[in-house]
C-alpha cells in the first residue's frame, strides 16, 4: 500500500472532520449524573470500578443522542453501587486520565503507590474517534504502570498518524465491533501487543447494508454521508453486547479476582520493549 503524503493525509483529515462534525446532534441535553465513589484510605474491600466512555467526532459528552452517553446512563443502574461512570469528548483524554489518577489515589497524598495502582479496576470504551481515544488512553495508563480490565472499540476510526489497532499489554481483555462500508468505517481487526497478557475477545463485524438499523435521532449528514458508521452508534444490538461486557467486568466477583499483575511487572515489561 502506498504511504499517504502529509498533504494528502491532512486534506483527508479535514474532510473526515467536516463529516464527523455534521454527525453531532444539535440538541444537547443536560449532563447525566455520575456515581461518585466514596474512597476510604486503607479500605480492605476492592475499590469501586471506574468506567470511562468516549464519544466520537465533535460530539458533546452530555449529548444523549449518542451511543456512549446512552450506555453510560444505562449501566449506572446495573453496575455495583459506587462505580464511577463518566463520558468524555475524545479530545479530552488528558482530563480522563487525570480523573482516573485522582480516584486511584485513595490516601490523597498526590502520589500513586504500587498498591494503589494494582487495585485499579478500569474499563474503557468508545465510538469512532472515541474508540481510538480508548486505545490511546490505555497506552498512557501503561506508561503510568496502571492495569486496565477491558477496552471496547465500536467502529474505531483513527486520526492521521495514530494507530488504534494494537492493544497494549496492560489491558487484560479487548473487544472490537465494526462495520466495513462507507467513507468512515471501523477498524476491522485489533491485535494484542502481547498475546500472553491480553485476550482479544473478538473482532465482531456487522453489515448494515444487509441489516440496516433506523437512526431517527441522527443528523441528516450522518444518515446520508456515513450511514454505516452512523448506524454503528445507534445499533441497540451492538451496544447491548458492549453493556454486557462492561457490566460483567465490574461485578464484585470480578473486582476481587481480575488482573493479578503488579505495577512492577509492567515496569519490567516496559523496559524490555
Amino acid at each position: 500500500m502506498t504511504a499517504l503524503t502529509p498533504s494528502f493525509a491532512a486534506r483527508q483529515a479535514v474532510l473526515v472532520a467536516a463529516i464527523l462534525a455534521g454527525t453531532a446532534s444539535a440538541g444537547v441535553l443536560p449532563a447525566f449524573a455520575v456515581s461518585d465513589p466514596v474512597v476510604t484510605a486503607g479500605s480492605e474491600s476492592p475499590p469501586p470500578a471506574i468506567v470511562i466512555g468516549f464519544v466520537g467526532g465533535f460530539v458533546r459528552r452530555d449529548d444523549r443522542h449518542h451511543g456512549p452517553v446512552k450506555l453510560a446512563e444505562r449501566i449506572q443502574h446495573t453496575v455495583p453501587k459506587g462505580t464511577y461512570v463518566e463520558v468524555f469528548e475524545n479530545r479530552r483524554r488528558a482530563q480522563a486520565r487525570a480523573t482516573i489518577l485522582r480516584f486511584l489515589d485513595t490516601n490523597h497524598d498526590g502520589v500513586l503507590s504500587d498498591e494503589e495502582k494494582s487495585r485499579a479496576r478500569i474499563v474503557l470504551y468508545g465510538h469512532s474517534w472515541g474508540a481510538q481515544a480508548t486505545v490511546l488512553l490505555a497506552r498512557e495508563l501503561r506508561r503510568d504502570h496502571i492495569p486496565v480490565l477491558l477496552t471496547v472499540q465500536v467502529d474505531s476510526v483513527a486520526k492521521p498518524w495514530h494507530n488504534d489497532s494494537v492493544i497494549p499489554d496492560n489491558v487484560a481483555e479487548a473487544a472490537n465491533f465494526y462495520q466495513p462500508h462507507g467513507l468512515l468505517h471501523g477498524r476491522a481487526k485489533i491485535t494484542a501487543a502481547d498475546e500472553s497478557k491480553t485476550e482479544i475477545l473478538g473482532n465482531y463485524r456487522t453489515d448494515y447494508r444487509k441489516t440496516p438499523v433506523p437512526c431517527p435521532e441522527a443528523s441528516w449528514a450522518g444518515r446520508f454521508f456515513t450511514p454505516g458508521h452512523t448506524q454503528s452508534e445507534c445499533d441497540p444490538s451492538v451496544w447491548s453486547r458492549v453493556e454486557d461486557l462492561v457490566r460483567q467486568r465490574v461485578t464484585v466477583q470480578n473486582l476481587a479476582t481480575a488482573s493479578s499483575r503488579s505495577p512492577k511487572d509492567m515496569q519490567v515489561t516496559a523496559s524490555q520493549k
